[in-house]
């Protein structure tokens, strides 16, 4: 049974435990509030070619901390006093130039500010015309003569590959001209040539990714350019700050062959591979896909070395070899073995020579629900005792 002496004064001192514990928890909420910083970010639309009278739409609703009741004041002409309140505004200049416009936030204890500047051109000034330009190489690998367009083709060609290295490595350099493009007007100039050579990205984070600088000039030589296709856009600017994009395609092909080379045989009951890699890509995202992926085989017919098994019985002199072809995770995507010996007369064969052909296409064999991209292989397999005689052994990355 509880004393009810002991309970009278056991009311006080609960009190005060209730007290110090609304005290503790009053500073500890104080202290996360103190922690949120406050930060002053906003942008505005249109953010380029602005005109005199051209009304500006600004939003600070990027602020931090989200979610706070802010204040928000603005100022447009740098005088210090603030022209609009609130989130979104909007506002125009009557006379051209460059003006700073300031943006303070506040929560009612901290501020933040940030300023950024806003040219303002004449309403009659003319725009530029960008134009990224185009080329197409005359001649593919083998001498044809290749397609043209509004886009770039080139070709990495590697028709004498050493065995030695058996991986696609090689990269082009494409010359990228931006020289017929416009200031605007006779008596305007172009001032910048910037070119983006990735629209997915955004590097200077300014919100657009069509307009990084990855390299600036009229004519610019862009390096190290592996086999691809790659979605690409100039941004040109005059004298008064008027600006313009122009978007096209660059499309890099290869064709690499390793010539007169020979394959040892099986003889362990184990076929005989010698493995060829390669990148494919098929990124739907930046639009580098590649259209075709081709093996060609040629190799001798009968084996110059090899004899009759047993005389008059028969003969092991018939060669036949066959490609196999894996994704980047070494799953099968497809072999030659079903196609008999009296089916290999096309492409570079003669009468010494059986040719076999395996190709992987884009709008299949590398999607993602399919096989993907990434390394590939292409095997080449001897399950014939002999060694056998390769005369040509050809990639093709088709990508236009």
């Amino acid at each position: 049974m509880v004393n009810p002496h002991h309970l009278h004064t056991m009311k006080p001192l609960l009190m005060v435990i209730l007290f110090v514990s609304a005290s503790f928890a009053g500073c500890f909420s104080s202290e996360e509030t103190s922690t949120s910083q406050v930060e002053a970010i906003f942008d505005f639309e249109p953010d380029k070619n602005i005109r005199v009278g051209m009304d500006i739409d600004f939003d600070a609703g990027a602020s931090l901390p989200t979610g706070a009741s802010l204040t928000y004041k603005w100022d447009f002409d740098s005088d210090g006093s603030y022209d609009e309140t609130g989130r979104t505004t909007t506002w125009s200049y009557p006379d051209p130039g460059t003006y700073e416009v300031t943006l303070t936030v506040s929560d009612g204890t901290s501020s933040s500010s940030q300023s950024r500047d806003i040219k303002v051109i004449d309403a009659d000034a003319a725009e530029p015309i960008a134009d990224a330009g185009s080329y197409s190489q005359a001649s593919d690998c083998e001498g044809d003569q290749t397609s043209s367009g509004n886009y770039y083709l080139v070709y990495i060609c590697e028709m004498d590959k050493s065995t030695s290295s058996k991986s696609i490595l090689a990269t082009t350099t494409v010359t990228l001209d931006g020289s017929e493009s416009e200031p605007g007007s006779d008596d305007e100039y172009i001032s910048e040539w910037e070119w983006d050579l990735d629209l997915q990205r955004d590097e200077d984070g300014d919100g657009d990714p069509k307009n990084d600088a990855d390299l600036t000039g009229e004519s610019v030589d862009w390096r190290e350019v592996a086999p691809g296709e790659y979605k690409i856009a100039l941004t040109v600017t005059n004298g008064v700050g008027l600006s313009s994009v122009d978007e096209t395609v660059v499309y890099v092909n290869y064709a690499g062959t390793w010539k007169d080379f020979s394959i040892g045989g099986n003889t362990s009951n184990n076929p005989i591979d010698i493995d060829f890699t390669f990148q494919a890509t098929q990124d739907i995202d930046s639009s580098n896909t590649i259209r075709r992926a081709a093996g060609e085989l040629v190799y001798l017919k009968e084996d110059p070395d090899c004899t009759d098994i047993v005389p008059g019985e028969g003969s092991n002199c018939r060669a036949k070899l066959d490609m196999y072809g894996f994704n980047s995770t070494d799953e099968e995507a497809g072999n030659t073995s079903a196609i008999g010996v009296d089916q290999r007369k096309s492409g570079d064969c003669d009468s010494d020579t059986d040719c076999v052909w395996l190709q992987f296409t884009g709008s299949y064999h590398f999607s993602e629900s399919q096989w993907k991209d990434g390394e590939w292989t292409l095997t080449v397999r001897n399950e014939m005792v002999n060694d056998l005689e390769i005369e040509s052994f050809t990639i093709r990355l088709i990508y236009k």
